[in-house]
């Protein structure tokens, strides 16, 4: 699976992030890009962090790796949204799931076949999966592991099949 994240849209969506960044956006993007690479560590998915080089970025686009994340950062003139779409075309058919709250990405994510999630819900899951670490002592545990209670109640009637595109991104979701 590969995760995209719209950088800038996280960081300002997260409380903690939006505190670091008030000493200044290089500490914002280091905390964003030390978090996700946690998460990565984690869960070992290919991870990509997108930024704005919109108003004083490179006349290129800029690539480079950070503790196994691949961080972007558009060209001059060039909004990361436009970077996001344009990854997202690009891996159409393969299993891609963007972080970001920018409806107008969400919904080219979708029409490409991936999955969007919200800014704040993809930092829930992701502050989730490190507390879920913490509790078990370093080690990976899964859902089962849970004691919750199930359900006893054996529901009568059709079954409600969910359309396609809903079950591919519920299973996609349940990944992260």
């Amino acid at each position: 699976m590969h995760i995209i994240i719209d950088g800038y849209n996280l960081i300002r969506q997260s409380d903690s992030l939006r505190r670091l960044e008030r000493f200044g956006l290089e500490a914002g993007r280091n905390g964003l890009i030390k978090k996700v690479a946690a998460y990565k560590k984690l869960k070992g998915h290919k991870i990509t962090v997108v930024f704005d080089g919109w108003v004083q970025g490179p006349d290129e686009e800029e690539r480079f790796r950070e503790n196994g994340v691949n961080i972007v950062y558009s060209r001059r003139g060039e909004p990361a949204d436009a970077v996001i779409k344009r990854m997202a075309m690009a891996e159409r058919g393969k299993e891609i799931v963007v972080a970001t709250s920018d409806r107008n990405i969400a919904d080219t994510v979708v029409k490409s076949g991936g999955v969007a999630i919200s800014s704040p819900d993809f930092e829930a899951r992701m502050n989730e999966e490190e507390m879920r670490m913490m509790v078990h002592g370093g080690e990976f545990c899964e859902e089962d592991d849970y004691d919750m209670p199930k359900s006893g109640t054996k529901k009568k009637g059709a079954a409600k099949r969910r359309p396609k595109r809903e079950r591919q991104a519920r299973r996609s979701l349940i990944k992260l």
